[in-house]
């Protein structure tokens, strides 16, 4: 079921870590460092990705290097959304990955790549095919994001939501599906390369579109899931009932769960980008999760790639 587990998501992006509060990283280092432990000291097994980094930047690996960060875990992350969000070509793909490899030894994935249909589907179609030329044989894992569509009564995780423009609004188009379901045209080319390429779906607490995703995701023949486990859900009235539903309807999948977002209550501010103000309780949330979901089996092997 888990075979490997994400530490945040997007720590050098300001709408999922703020740097105000901890402008060089360190409370973050510490926290990771602390949470990569506790993993593997309860399931040596599991591969330990550092959050996907969004912008791609050497230097903040770099950082994290010299911080001992690297130390903790087994590979790092990029994610990357060139017609939509990055200032740089879709073309640029190889060297993107090129300048994380150069700067460490670690294997490094790309944990969320994708294009929106803002504009057209005709051109989430083509950035998928092109894309995974580029990308094909260069990293073990590549997830696309995402399955469905953001469903426009929610909101995007993004420090300043309308104020971005279009922006913005890109995050509710990135779907191979509509929010009814309905696949676009890109499903169809995205089929014609699964198994080797996975999938990246947030799942909402107590999302109704769970069960309909696991369908979508077996007939797609989908193998590999990056999906989440909230540590600000956890404290929901409820929560183990929908983290157990959900990783339930997950057990056919080989998943990366990537656990972050702080509670509000617990955070130095109450904001979920908030460094915690005790990092040993994101230790503990990791070690938990891991505990009930993807205990040590005896004589277990290491999942790294």
């Amino acid at each position: 079921m888990i075979d490997s587990v994400m530490l945040w998501n997007e720590p050098n992006n300001k709408s999922h870590w703020d740097p105000e509060i901890d402008p060089d990283w360190l409370l973050f280092a510490e926290m990771v460092k602390e949470a990569g432990h506790a993993i593997r000291a309860v399931n040596p097994a599991l591969t330990r990705v550092l959050g996907g980094i969004s912008p791609i930047d050497p230097i903040f690996i770099r950082n994290m290097e010299g911080r001992g960060v690297l130390d903790a875990v087994d590979a790092v992350a990029v994610h990357g959304f060139p017609l939509d969000w990055n200032l740089w070509s879709i073309h640029d793909w190889p060297a993107k990955v090129d300048e994380i490899r150069a700067v460490t030894n670690l294997p490094v994935w790309v944990s969320e790549v994708g294009v929106s249909t803002f504009g057209a589907e005709e051109v989430q179609d083509w950035g998928l095919r092109r894309t995974l030329e580029l990308l094909s044989g260069r990293a073990p894992r590549i997830h696309w994001y995402s399955l469905y569509d953001l469903p426009r009564e929610w909101e995007a995780t993004t420090r300043h939501r309308e104020a971005e423009g279009s922006s913005y609004y890109r995050h509710f188009h990135m779907g191979l599906l509509r929010q009814d379901g309905t696949p676009k045209i890109a499903l169809e080319s995205f089929a014609r390369h699964t198994p080797e390429i996975g999938l990246c779906q947030w799942f909402h607490f107590e999302d109704h579109r769970l069960d309909e995703a696991v369908a979508w995701m077996k007939r797609l023949g989908v193998r590999y899931l990056r999906t989440g486990l909230s540590w600000a859900d956890s404290f929901r009235p409820g929560a183990l009932d929908w983290f157990d539903r959900q990783m339930e309807a997950l057990k056919d999948f080989d998943v990366t769960v990537t656990f972050c977002f702080t509670p509000e209550h617990r955070g130095i501010t109450p904001h979920h980008t908030s460094a915690p103000l005790v990092r040993a309780e994101y230790a503990e949330f990791c070690a938990a999760m891991v505990r009930r979901y993807a205990p040590a089996a005896s004589g277990g092997t290491s999942n790294i790639d």
